[in-house]
């Protein structure tokens, strides 16, 4: 098999196994009646599980504007320079970046379809000090994302 194609089929595992295991957690918070209206699970001394539906961007930036077309449609042009990206692409370890990148990205379209708001749940603070809710799909976008930059930064062959 040609090197570019099994980078590009590793991409693609690496999108699956972001959006599956996105997708399942999601199910689990969803299914969960503990966390319904303003509850909280204490997981942690810092960290929670809770349930919010961000009808915003990241960190919940443009929350009142609340158009999940214009962000799905800006989302589904982002994911098509990434596969542009990956089809010239020759290295594995940007192949892996661009693949949970793509599944996060994926997992998040789905829920702005499906709820017209993406389902975040994890909630790391100190105190009363919280981070914005975030989930797992958030976690693989931000993952491939550091891959990428290092990749960049260290290992990639300047002209």
């Amino acid at each position: 098999m040609n090197k570019k194609y099994a980078h590009i089929i590793i991409s693609f595992a690496c999108a699956l196994t972001a959006f599956a295991l996105d997708q399942a957690s999601k199910f689990l918070t969803l299914g969960n009646p503990d966390l319904s209206g303003l509850n909280h699970i204490e997981i942690l001394p810092f960290f929670n599980l809770v349930l919010v539906m961000n009808r915003g961007v990241s960190f919940g930036m443009f929350a009142g504007h609340n158009q999940p077309l214009i962000i799905i449609i800006i989302s589904l042009l982002i994911l098509s320079v990434l596969i542009v990206w990956l089809w010239r692409n020759s290295s594995l370890t940007v192949a892996v970046g661009i693949g949970f990148v793509i599944g996060g990205a994926l997992g998040n379209i789905c829920d702005r379809i499906r709820f017209g708001a993406v389902v975040d749940f994890l909630d790391f603070h100190v105190a009363d000090l919280h981070w914005p809710a975030f989930n797992i799909a958030d976690s693989f976008v931000f993952i491939g994302v550091v891959v990428l930059c290092i990749y960049s930064m260290f290992f990639e062959k300047k002209n």
